[in-house]
């Protein structure tokens, strides 16, 4: 894993672990809650940027970095969003991966009934965000293998990260119409035609994911000129 330091709300510094290639974060005791918005967006991009690269299996078996004990998989909430780590017992921290991260920070939300009668137009298979394995669309709305429902990145809540990372006041500049292009990808991600004629979007959704594929879009507004 690679370590990472950021800045926390308390305006000090917090340590965490990343291994992109397996897409998991791993945060010692209490780090998850302590990240400020930027931190929060750096995080972000960490996970846009490798949104569509093949992740091999999880192993059976997952070991604290810390103590070498095994990791115990524990289910929790957020504002009614259920998600899922792995933690040490010994309270040395825990690993979550990208997805589980971004329900947790409340990015993720189901698809709205004419977002799923769209993609079943457009697309025949795409790619569970939760574990990779192939969902047939004409048959169902969630992954047969874990049960994770279809579901997409929340523009109105990526709008908001960077409205408050913007009245922080942060040293690093932030493009002055990237709220108003997140805000138009919001709405539209509200109405008919969500999806809109972003071939990229369409090729990422069919071969990575729906949040993948919006992790991509959000990417690609943030870095634009």
């Amino acid at each position: 894993m690679t370590g990472m330091r950021l800045d926390s709300r308390l305006g000090t510094s917090i340590a965490i672990d990343v291994c992109a290639a397996c897409g998991v974060f791993w945060f010692d005791e209490f780090e998850s809650l302590q990240l400020s918005p930027a931190s929060t967006l750096t995080l972000f991009q960490v996970i846009g940027d490798g949104a569509t690269s093949p992740r091999p299996a999880p192993p059976g078996v997952l070991r604290c970095p810390r103590c070498a004990a095994r990791l115990l998989v524990t289910h929790d909430a957020q504002r009614q969003t259920t998600f899922e780590y792995w933690r040490c017992d010994s309270g040395h921290g825990r690993l979550i991966s990208f997805y589980n991260f971004l329900r947790e920070k409340d990015f993720i939300r189901p698809l709205a009934p004419h977002q799923l009668r769209e993609l079943r137009e457009n697309l025949q298979t795409v790619r569970c965000s939760s574990c990779g394995a192939p969902i047939d669309l004409a048959k169902t709305s969630s992954c047969a293998h874990c049960g994770t429902a279809l579901s997409l990145l929340d523009m109105h809540q990526a709008a908001r990260l960077i409205d408050d990372l913007k009245r922080a006041a942060e040293p690093r500049p932030v493009d002055p119409d990237l709220p108003l292009d997140l805000a138009r990808a919001a709405r539209e991600s509200e109405t008919a035609g969500a999806f809109g004629d972003d071939e990229e979007w369409w090729k990422q959704a069919a071969s990575a994911g729906l949040v993948e594929a919006g992790l991509g879009a959000l990417s690609r507004l943030m870095k634009k000129p």
